[in-house]
């Protein structure tokens, strides 16, 4: 199989840049998961990769190959679109084997259909017309297609955005194995973040045009890039507060909402920072009912039942307001109740306030 890269790859439309210096490696048989807000140019990457648009500067290849300028047909890719995009008057039989008819005929074609639609589970519905099918059937219809003919790239254009819940959660554990078994390289969009982490080896993070961070994703989740990649990831958004960490014999300290909190140690270029975002993830945050050191008092505005978790919104003296989400076992607080809120040194992330850039403070957490 082949490698993907990407060097520095550049595509505008009049005055919107939509993909701006984008450089990017996918081995074979690894996935990665391209994340970022509606707009951020993932599907014009996608487009530029299978040829339906050229990029203005920059180069493409497969396996060392530039595939600038070849028509699509010939560039090894196969393609899976969020809208299935199924051929209406063909079977699912049909439209499967449709994306390797040129390539075999007759009974091998049959049987690489065959196996194809059991591995995917679908089976017992070739004989049906794209209207007849379930929009889960239709997925995995179109992720058969993309797969029957053994592509060296595989793109797949957000393709669990219009199934179901029950058959998002049960494709994100299915779809790494089955995709890795292909040993395609592969490009998963997706603008959900728990997708992103779930299915692939490394996210790349675009946001307005350029890739900002590239990592595996609890890389990406402990210690993200910037304020714009941290507030991405995590439901609840990371609690952000505005410092000034100074240091002291006792370490690096900072002030939230009057109280002093100690951080983590960190170098000299986060020590000398003055103006900074401090950030801490809700599920970092401990609520107590006793004051203790580095314990900021708050009120409970509200409580919000989520699952197996309860997210309190607090408001600090200052009239800030933080997110905590509470594992199950914890004392449960009500609205109008006085608390505590604490956090370990390590859970916390500093940013430049300037340019929103992650500095020091070394942050431990996993992504749970």
């Amino acid at each position: 199989m082949a490698r993907l890269e990407l060097n520095s790859v550049g595509k505008a439309f009049g005055a919107v840049r939509c993909a701006d210096n984008l450089s990017l490696v996918v081995e074979p048989g690894e996935i990665v998961a391209v994340f970022g807000p509606s707009g951020s140019g993932k599907t014009v990457l996608l487009r530029m990769i299978a040829g339906m648009f050229e990029p203005d500067e920059g180069d493409i290849l497969v396996g060392g190959r530039s595939i600038v300028g070849a028509p699509p047909e010939q560039r090894g890719i196969g393609m899976a679109f969020q809208n299935f995009a199924l051929f209406p008057h063909m079977s699912a039989q049909d439209n499967i084997a449709s994306g390797l008819r040129a390539k075999a005929k007759g009974g091998e074609l049959a049987s690489r259909v065959t196996s194809i639609s059991r591995l995917l589970k679908i089976e017992h519905v070739l004989g049906h017309m794209p209207r007849e099918l379930s929009n889960g059937q239709k997925q995995r219809t179109a992720l058969a297609r993309a797969l029957i003919g053994n592509p060296e790239v595989l793109l797949l254009d957000d393709p669990l955005r219009n199934v179901d819940a029950k058959l998002r959660y049960e494709m994100r554990l299915e779809l790494p194995s089955l995709l890795r078994r292909s040993s395609a390289a592969v490009l998963y969009v997706t603008q959900d973040y728990r997708e992103a982490m779930a299915i692939a080896d490394r996210i790349a993070v675009l946001i307005e045009g350029r890739l900002v961070q590239v990592a595996r994703p609890e890389e990406i989740y402990a210690r993200p890039a910037s304020v714009a990649v941290a507030r991405l990831f995590g439901d609840p958004s990371i609690n952000l507060a505005e410092v000034s960490p100074h240091t002291e014999q006792a370490g690096l300290t900072a002030e939230i909402a009057g109280t002093k909190v100690r951080l983590d140690p960190v170098d000299q270029q986060a020590a000398d920072l003055s103006q900074c975002w401090l950030g801490v993830r809700p599920d970092d945050l401990v609520i107590t009912r006793s004051a203790s050191e580095d314990a900021v008092p708050a009120r409970v505005v509200a409580v919000t039942p989520m699952h197996e978790r309860a997210v309190l919104l607090l408001r600090f003296a200052d009239g800030s307001e933080w997110l905590a989400a509470l594992p199950p076992d914890s004392p449960m607080a009500s609205a109008d109740d006085g608390v505590f809120v604490r956090f370990a040194p390590e859970a916390a992330l500093l940013f430049d306030r300037a340019t929103g850039l992650r500095v020091g403070l070394p942050h431990r957490r996993q992504a749970a």
